[in-house]
Parts: structure tokens; C-alpha cells; sequence
């Protein structure tokens, strides 16, 4: 009798440990997943939808991504979203939104009193100034080191164009 209590709580052990192993992991969520739980960033999750970066911003990473708001979108010229959006735009698309990420974490603290061209994913270089909080060409950063489980995010009041 006392074998076979023994091999019940062990099974029950034992199935217990195994659903536990199955069960989803939580981990903290990527860029994609942050940009898609802010309404301020429709505009751009819709654009990485788009250009197809969903995929590749949800990868191991690390990036860090210079997040234009719904509001700075909204001040392009009138019917540039919409032309962006387009299926047969999406070369620009992809290079406009490329130009915004920069291979590596980088938070504002190693940014901070300095100044700085960094090479993004699109090729071109962007100018980083953190002498009086941090520029990004001419867009400001308005909320800084947002933590990814794949980088950082750095929130800007402008889109930034490549030349």
C-alpha cells in the first residue's frame, strides 16, 4: 500500500512537472509588441505591416528604434502616409522605417553630452545630438529607454527622411 501511494504522488509529481514545462513562457515583450500596445504608434506598426519589418523587429535584435508617434506621421505633407502605404512603395517605405533603427541598444545615458553620426540598418547615417537632451537629425526625443526584450525604443516627434 505504501509502494503505491509512493508511485501516485510521484506520477502526479512527474505530470505536474511536465504541464509545467508546456505551459507558454511569459517574457518581456519585443519592440513589435510594445509599438502595437500604444495607440500613439498605429501609424507606424500599419507601416511596418506594410514594408514587412514586423518579422525582423520581432528578431533577436538588439535595435534600437527611433519611434515616430501617429502625431509626427500626421505632419508629413498631406497624403504621404497614404502613398507610403501603397504596395508599390514599399521600397521607400522599407527605407524610410530602416533609416529609424540603429543595430545595438543604445539608452540615452550613453548618448547623453555627445555628439554623433551613427550608421542605421537603412545604410545612411543619422546625427545624434545629446548635449541638451537627444536630437536625432531634427527630431527630438520625447520619451527615451523604453526596454524591449529585443532592444530599446526612443520615442521622437518627428519622421525622420533619408537623403
Amino acid at each position: 500500500m505504501q509502494r503505491r501511494k509512493l508511485f501516485t504522488a510521484l506520477g502526479a509529481a512527474s505530470l505536474t512537472a511536465l504541464l509545467a514545462a508546456c505551459a507558454p513562457m511569459t517574457s518581456e515583450p519585443d519592440i513589435v509588441d510594445i509599438a502595437s500596445s500604444n495607440d500613439d504608434f498605429s501609424t507606424l506598426v500599419a507601416a511596418l505591416q506594410a514594408a514587412d519589418l514586423v518579422d525582423t523587429l520581432k528578431g533577436d535584435g538588439p535595435f534600437t528604434v527611433f519611434a515616430p508617434t501617429n502625431a509626427a506621421f500626421a505632419a508629413l505633407p498631406a497624403g504621404t502616409v497614404e502613398t507610403l502605404l501603397e504596395p508599390e512603395n514599399k521600397d521607400q517605405l522599407t527605407a524610410i522605417l530602416t533609416y529609424h533603427v540603429v543595430p545595438g541598444a543604445v539608452t540615452s545615458d550613453q548618448l547623453a553630452g555627445k555628439r554623433m553620426n551613427v550608421a542605421t540598418v537603412q545604410g545612411q547615417t543619422v546625427h545624434i545630438d545629446g548635449r541638451r537632451g537627444v536630437k536625432v537629425n531634427d527630431a527630438n526625443v520625447t520619451t527615451a529607454d523604453i526596454m524591449a526584450s529585443n532592444g530599446v525604443i526612443h520615442v521622437i516627434d518627428k519622421v525622420i527622411l533619408p537623403k
